[in-house]
């Protein structure tokens, strides 16, 4: 393994969507072959945080054990080593294409309060993106403060990973081309027009104790507000992972930044 020590230019935080990397209506089921190709399509970025989904290995799990609404330590350690065995099919994947990357797992680093990140541990983080390292984050259980047992998702990960550390570029890969209105792409949403389009988002697809693209949108949404721009779009398109990571036009930007008077279609 290479050992460098780096400074950090422009921090990236790309998440990886369950509905992407697994069959979310097959218990932990990986799609091998579409997590190989986007880990070759990441090789060559630098200063980059990956976070990815936990699909079909967590919520599952999840909604079986009745998490988050009661505690249960079987649950916790259940879905907590099923994501994990995701994560590391996804480092390693990571690896093969030639990429540094760890495993940060937010079960050990995280605590919850009312669903919400209470407290983060990130001096890991920024000690391997110094060193070159890519950390690789996933959606998981987390303890909570109020609650007992959470849900830790990986578009929260994203979003206070984004806040705290100051990301520069956060790409949102999921399985739709962005966020779809009756069919067509939106080119862009600030926190101004998301009221309006609340009531057009569909349901998740599969399993999702997470919120789907709603979940997502009411993140990033945050984000643009305090000035860091987000994308969602399609990383089940070859070559897209690589596209946005290089600061390609993809999907639909959610910018606080002044963008007409409404969503507008692509």
């Amino acid at each position: 393994m290479r050992r460098r020590y780096c400074r950090i230019i422009m921090l990236k935080i790309l998440k990886l969507g369950g509905s992407i990397i697994t069959d979310k209506s097959r218990l932990a089921t990986a799609r091998l072959e579409q997590i190989s190709r986007i880990a070759h399509e990441i090789a060559g970025s630098e200063d980059l945080i990956v976070v990815h989904g936990a699909g079909s290995f967590g919520h599952i799990h999840a909604r079986n054990f009745g998490l988050p609404d009661r505690f249960s330590v079987e649950g916790l350690l259940k879905t907590h080593l099923s994501v994990s065995d995701l994560n590391r099919t996804v480092v390693e994947a990571l690896h093969d294409a030639g990429v540094d990357a760890l495993p940060v797992h937010p079960l050990s680093s995280v605590v919850l309060r009312d669903g919400r990140i209470h407290l983060m541990s990130t001096e890991v983080i920024t000690e391997m993106l110094r060193r070159g390292v890519v950390p690789v984050l996933h959606g998981d259980v987390a303890v909570d403060v109020s609650r007992g047992a959470g849900i830790v998702s990986g578009d929260q990960l994203v979003s206070y990973l984004a806040r705290t550390l100051g990301a520069g570029m956060v790409a949102m890969g999921t399985d739709v081309d962005g966020v779809m209105i009756n069919g067509r792409v939106l080119s862009c949403i600030t926190p101004e027009s998301m009221q309006s389009i609340e009531s057009h988002l569909l349901p998740a697809k599969g399993i999702d104790v997470t919120g789907g693209m709603r979940g997502k949108l009411e993140e990033l949404v945050e984000l643009a507000a305090i000035g860091i721009d987000s994308r969602i779009f399609n990383a089940g398109v070859a070559g897209n992972v690589r596209r946005a990571l290089s600061g390609e036009q993809l999907g639909t930007l959610i910018t606080g930044r002044e963008h007409g008077d409404g969503p507008q279609e692509a």
